[in-house]
């Protein structure tokens, strides 16, 4: 029988006054005793509207039905079929706008928490999976593969896989893009962008960092070194700015900017490296989406005694 339970399985979390003042991730995850009690509140509706809801169509019902039977791996294997990345989008995928927000459960109650079974499916796998590594044909074909973010990795992976030699040049000096250097340790553990980032290198993928292309090296030279295709996966790494007066004043950040001091360069370990990352007592946050608060919240942790929103 499944559970009618109108209410999601709360997710354990530091408390709010403990969490404002560290890094740590916020969320802790659930037990094996959560989730499988999360997962019986799946129907299997017949018509699946969550998969239709996910934009790489995970077969949502079939992966929840074995973690309500406590088969932790096979649901991990439903996952990746699909998804290459898991721990990282059971954390940070708009689930409330995507799966869960075609759940059924969801027309009278809450919907089943799809991304939190999806984040402790995937680390389960880390903390007891044995590792796989498939067996490849190679098929001598070159790719490259230009950005190191979710799409970049997924890609590289993918087409590794089926037998590509793949090579992914990232601007940056570390890999991960936005992963890496936008979304904060707080609500995505760098060790975890890292553990994903191997999945793909340990396929045979080669990482290239502090290479820009377009500039160090351009696509056309990519042909000439023998790549027979080129993926443009370089994102939205670029801020907009508001056109106002004073807004290149010291103090006045893009979020883009904040951010990747913050998480790239480590600037949250504050008077331990040299990195600017100028908190005053009041913070303004101009927007209130995801970068935003994302901002906003590392403003608190840095020190700052009020941070306002203004959107």
């Amino acid at each position: 029988m499944p559970n009618m339970s109108l209410t999601k399985v709360p997710m354990p979390q530091q408390e709010p006054d403990v969490r404002n003042k560290n890094f740590e991730e916020v969320a802790t995850g659930y037990t094996a005793e959560m989730a499988i009690e999360e997962a019986t509140r799946c129907l299997n509706c017949k018509h699946k509207p969550c998969v239709t809801g996910c934009p790489v169509n995970v077969p949502i019902p079939d992966f929840i039905e074995h973690v309500a039977a406590g088969e932790f791996e096979k649901a991990y294997e439903v996952i990746t079929s699909e998804n290459a990345l898991p721990a990282i989008c059971g954390r940070v995928c708009p689930q409330e706008n995507q799966c869960e927000g075609k759940c059924v459960r969801g027309i009278k109650g809450e919907a089943v928490s799809i991304g939190r079974l999806e984040r402790f499916v995937a680390d389960y796998h880390m903390a007891n999976g044995l590792k796989k590594n498939p067996d490849i044909e190679k098929n001598g074909i070159k790719v490259a593969v230009v950005g190191s973010g979710p799409a970049g990795i997924t890609c590289a992976g993918e087409l590794a896989k089926k037998g590509y030699d793949v090579t992914i040049f990232e601007a940056l000096h570390k890999a991960g893009g936005v992963l890496s250097y936008g979304i904060p340790e707080f609500r995505l553990p760098k060790s975890l962008v890292a553990k994903e980032l191997e999945n793909v290198t340990d396929l045979g993928v080669d990482l290239e960092t502090n290479v820009v292309v377009g500039r160090s090296i351009t696509v056309d030279d990519l042909f000439e070194k023998g790549y027979q295709a080129v993926f443009l996966g370089t994102g939205a790494g670029l801020p907009n700015f508001l056109r106002i007066p004073g807004e290149n004043l010291l103090g006045v950040y893009s979020a883009n900017e904040f951010l990747t001091r913050v998480n790239l360069m480590k600037g949250y370990k504050k008077g331990e490296v040299p990195t600017p990352v100028k908190v005053g007592k009041k913070v303004a946050v101009v927007g209130a989406g995801n970068v935003a608060m994302d901002a906003a919240r590392t403003a608190k942790r840095l020190g700052a005694e009020e941070v306002y929103i203004i959107y």
